[in-house]
């Protein structure tokens, strides 16, 4: 039967909400959400503008995990990211800040580092891929700061070697400008850089963190660095409207997940190589070949309208949630999906996913 992508918009939708499982990320009721949330709580002091309770244990555990003197819980990434690169370059007298064409900085946030901030864009590469110590070198004169996404998400969640990376930490330090880390999916790209979070996080002046994304967080992030950074980070924070009253729900929910999902990291990771192995086998191909961390993307020898049908069909059918919506591939006639191994993908059997990827094939 035919149908408008708005009606299949609209059927995806509704057959999500009756879905019973999931790939990747669980439903959870509300209702359900916040009795956990209540069972997870560990301080009875409730935060005010930030000070103390389960924020101020947070901001503890985070500068410690990354190695750093200091951390500040922010409500979004965006103001995290916005308000340590206006310090950046207040502090460097230039507003030139070097970032990835493809980064979320850039991709995602409406423009605001240059909206907002009059922060004039570097890109070190637009390619797929991470860049590369030599691009950082082409761009001449003072730079406030150089950015890097780890992994860089719309390239297809893809990270430098280790050896890569430190090599461009020290490019950036002998320049003389600080290295800002985007790891929004730092957790989950120790795996594949083989090191702790605290030795990737020496690399940079400072790093920036969500809870919202494999942790299961409500939202939120962290931004970790120099004690006079952060200190400055925090005035930033207030004066971009990211300083609420009181943030205690959204810190419990964070620490509940660096207790139960962040142990989870290397088996995540060695599932999405599995499940991204079994699904070349049905005649999908991924990217990248394996997976640098615990996401990766899918592409399928089929049109996205057709595979979208016949993916929503079968959620009709089995309530079951394998992913998102396809998109239209760079190549005619194929589609692609990102794919992300969370808590819930170890619930089923890497055959069970790959024979349930076949069935949008099979038509």
């Amino acid at each position: 039967m035919a149908t408008t992508s708005e009606d299949l918009r609209e059927r995806r939708k509704n057959a999500a909400d009756s879905c019973e499982r999931w790939l990747s990320h669980k439903r959870v009721p509300a209702p359900d959400r916040l009795r956990q949330l209540a069972d997870a709580v560990q301080d009875d002091q409730v935060d005010v503008y930030g000070n103390g309770g389960e924020i101020a244990a947070l901001e503890k555990e985070v500068a410690e995990l990354l190695g750093k003197p200091a951390a500040v819980f922010v409500p979004t990434g965006i103001v995290a990211q916005q308000s340590v690169l206006r310090v950046y370059a207040d502090r460097a007298g230039s507003d030139r800040v070097a970032v990835h064409g493809l980064a979320h900085l850039l991709v995602h946030e409406l423009n605001a580092l240059e909206q907002v901030h009059h922060l004039r864009i570097e890109r070190l590469t637009s390619e797929p891929r991470q860049p590369r110590p030599d691009e950082l070198a082409a761009i001449p004169g003072k730079l406030a700061a150089v950015t890097l996404e780890l992994p860089l998400r719309d390239a297809g969640f893809v990270l430098p070697t280790w050896d890569e990376l430190v090599v461009f930490s020290e490019t950036c330090a002998k320049r003389g400008v600080p290295l800002h880390l985007d790891g929004a999916r730092l957790w989950e790209s120790t795996p594949y850089l083989d090191h702790s979070l605290a030795e990737i996080a020496a690399l940079a002046s400072t790093v920036y963190v969500s809870f919202y994304k494999v942790l299961g967080g409500i939202s939120g992030a962290a931004l970790a660095g120099p004690e006079d950074v952060i200190a400055e980070v925090r005035r930033w924070q207030r004066r971009l409207g990211g300083n609420l009253y009181s943030l205690f729900p959204y810190a419990v929910s964070a620490r509940n997940g660096l207790r139960t999902v962040l142990p989870l990291m290397d088996d995540l990771h060695q599932r999405a190589v599995e499940v991204a192995k079994a699904l070349q086998s049905e005649g999908f191909r991924v990217f990248p070949e394996p997976p640098h961390t615990n996401s990766f993307r899918v592409y399928a020898p089929r049109t996205a309208e057709s595979i979208e049908q016949v993916a929503v069909e079968r959620m009709e059918r089995t309530r079951e949630a394998l992913c998102g919506p396809w998109q239209p591939a760079d190549v005619p006639g194929w589609s692609w999906v990102e794919l992300v191994a969370a808590p819930a993908t170890l619930e089923w059997q890497v055959d069970e996913i790959a024979k349930a990827f076949g069935e949008l094939l099979v038509r």
